[in-house]
């Protein structure tokens, strides 16, 4: 009878240590359930696009339950929209002026990272009907040229490229960002535009590239960084260090851009 009291008693107090760690754990959430179902959202420069639609699906793949949204567009436009409040994330810019914009504003956590760099180059249609071989040929009389808008960092590169060359032209227009510019030459609108060598290269034969030596005097630098009004600053941390991953730059580095 004794044995037997005993065995009971030790099921009592097993089966009570059970139903307690069973409500401690359904009560305190475990650190990989805690990243689960969240949304990160990643403001991004217009020529950033295709890589980064593609990394952010790895990020999801190595995060279940998050999901990556992307906002992209100019990059000056982007840093406006995060001063005045916008919601996000990641901030990844075209160039560190467009950066320094909302870091003087105090909305960037730490230091910006640079990750990647991008050259331009002159985008034709197949074929170079008009045969431009530098920059001087944009000049020619009829040639329909289109740039990015000045405050927007391909706009800026293209100025500091176009005053080495000592090649003053007025474009047919100015677009807000780089994929903008770059559609007018694939959809026939214009014969030529200064663009990212990462652009054409995803245009996969809708244009040609021109390159030119002009180019190495405006390369610019991509700093991303996490923000400070994140409500997943974790999450966001995480995949700005996954962006300066081997991974990330290999693919980066595949899709034209170099590294930093």
């Amino acid at each position: 009878m004794r044995i037997r009291s005993l065995v009971s008693v030790g099921l009592v107090a097993l089966v009570s240590a059970g139903v307690l760690g069973a409500c401690s754990s359904s009560s305190s959430p475990s650190s990989s359930s805690s990243t689960k179902n969240q949304t990160l959202t990643v403001l991004a420069a217009a020529s950033l696009t295709d890589t980064f639609t593609q990394l952010g699906k790895e990020f999801e793949a190595a995060h279940p339950g998050t999901k990556v949204t992307f906002s992209f567009g100019g990059s000056s436009t982007l840093a406006q929209q995060i001063v005045q409040g916008a919601p996000a994330d990641v901030f990844a810019a075209a160039s560190p002026a467009t950066m320094k914009t909302i870091s003087d504003a105090g909305d960037v956590v730490g230091t910006p990272a640079v990750f990647v760099k991008n050259q331009l180059v002159i985008a034709v249609p197949p074929g170079n009907p008009k045969g431009i071989q530098g920059l001087s040929d944009l000049t020619k009389p009829g040639l329909k040229v289109v740039l990015c808008d000045d405050a927007v960092p391909c706009g800026a590169a293209a100025q500091k490229a176009l005053t080495a060359a000592n090649v003053k032209l007025t474009p047919v227009s100015k677009e807000q960002d780089v994929k903008a510019a770059l559609s007018k030459v694939s959809l026939g609108e214009a014969d030529a535009a200064l663009v990212y060598r990462t652009d054409v290269k995803a245009a996969k034969g809708q244009v040609d590239g021109i390159e030119f030596p002009e180019s190495a005097q405006a390369i610019n630098d991509y700093p991303i960084a996490a923000l400070k009004a994140s409500k997943a600053p974790d999450l966001a941390n995480q995949f700005v260090q996954f962006i300066q991953s081997p991974q990330a730059q290999q693919e980066l580095i595949a899709a034209g851009f170099q590294a930093p």
